[in-house]
C-alpha cells in the first residue's frame, strides 16, 4: 500500500505540470499525436513524465503485492495530492467542501489499507491477455471518435478512454508472468500494456487541452477504477482480509467518491489575469 500511495503522490504532482504544458501547446494543427509532440517540448511536461515514470514503477510494485482494487483507489486519490500541491505551492484556495473531500479520500484509503488482503494468485482465463489487447485497441480508436464530439461529451469520452487505457495497464501488469525476453515478445499482455498506456496518454493530453477538464478527469477516475477492480476480483482472485469485505467495498466507494469531488484538480490552476488599468479621466475645464 505504501508503493500505491507513492505512485499517487507522483501522479498527482505530475498532473498539474502536464496540464499546464498541454495548455501551452494548444493552438496548433493536427490530432492527439501532434499535440503530444508539441507538449513534450515544454519542460513542465517532461518533468511530469519523469514523475509519471517513477510513479509507474511504484504502481508495478504495488500491483505485485496488493489487490488491483486497492491500487486503483489509491491512484484515483492522486487528485487529492494534486489539490494539496495546488493549495500549498500554487496558492490555489480550496473550499471547505474540497478540504473535506481530501479528508474523505484519506479515510477511504485507510479503510482499504485495513481490509485489503494479498494479491490474487489466479491467472484468469487464457483469453484474458488477448481481451486486454483488444481493449487497448478500442481505447486507441476512441481518439478519432472523441474528436467528432464537442463540449462535455468530447471531454467525457476522452477522459473515460484515458481511464480505460490506464485500467488496461493495471490488469496487464498482473498478467505478465515471465520477464524473459523471449516470453515478453510473445506475450499479448505486454503489447496491451504498451498500447493501452500510450493511447491513454494521448487521450489524456487531448482531454486536458480541450473541453471540460473536470468532466474528463471524472471520466478518467471512473474508467481506471471500477473495471480493473472487477477484473481483479472476478478473474484474478483478489480478496480482502477475513470478514472485512464490507470495509473494502466501503473504502473503495468512499475514496473514489472523494476523488470525483476533486475532479477539477485534473486541470492546472490558471494564473489570474492582471487587472486592467483604469481608463484615464478627461481633464476638466481649467480653473478660472
Amino acid at each position: 500500500m505504501v508503493c500505491a500511495l507513492g505512485a499517487a503522490v507522483c501522479f498527482g504532482t505530475a498532473t498539474v505540470l502536464q496540464a499546464m504544458a498541454a495548455r501551452a501547446a494548444a493552438g496548433g494543427s493536427g490530432g492527439e499525436a501532434a499535440l503530444l509532440l508539441r507538449a513534450v517540448r515544454e519542460w513542465r511536461y517532461l518533468a511530469g513524465l519523469a514523475l509519471d515514470g517513477l510513479g509507474f514503477l511504484f504502481q508495478i510494485a504495488a500491483l505485485r503485492s496488493v489487490p488491483i482494487y486497492a491500487v486503483a483507489a489509491a491512484l484515483a486519490s492522486s487528485l487529492a495530492v494534486t489539490a494539496v500541491v495546488a493549495a500549498r505551492l500554487l496558492r490555489v484556495r480550496l473550499s471547505r467542501t474540497e478540504w473535506a473531500a481530501v479528508g474523505v479520500v484519506c479515510a477511504g484509503l485507510a479503510m482499504l489499507g485495513l481490509s485489503a488482503g494479498t494479491e490474487g494468485e489466479e491467472s484468469g482465463p487464457r483469453a484474458l491477455p488477448w481481451v486486454m489487447l483488444g481493449a487497448a485497441v478500442g481505447v486507441l480508436l476512441l481518439g478519432p471518435a472523441g474528436r467528432r464530439l464537442s463540449g462535455r461529451g468530447r471531454a467525457l469520452v476522452l477522459g473515460l478512454g484515458a481511464g480505460l487505457g490506464f485500467g488496461v495497464v493495471e490488469v496487464a501488469v498482473r498478467l505478465i508472468d515471465s520477464l524473459a525476453p523471449s516470453d515478453l515478445l510473445t506475450d499479448p499482455a505486454v503489447y496491451a500494456l504498451l498500447l493501452g498506456g500510450g493511447a491513454a496518454f494521448l487521450l489524456l493530453t487531448s482531454a486536458l487541452q480541450r473541453g471540460s477538464v473536470t468532466t474528463a478527469t471524472a471520466g478518467m477516475v471512473i474508467g481506471e477504477t471500477i473495471g480493473p477492480a472487477l477484473v481483479g476480483v472476478v478473474w484474478l482472485g483478489d480478496r480482502t482480509r477475513e470478514g472485512l469485505g464490507w470495509l473494502a467495498v466501503l473504502g473503495f466507494a468512499v475514496a473514489v467518491a472523494g476523488a470525483l469531488a476533486l475532479a477539477r484538480f485534473g486541470e492546472a490552476p490558471e494564473t489570474a489575469p492582471a487587472p486592467e488599468p483604469a481608463p484615464e479621466q478627461p481633464a476638466g475645464p481649467p480653473a478660472p
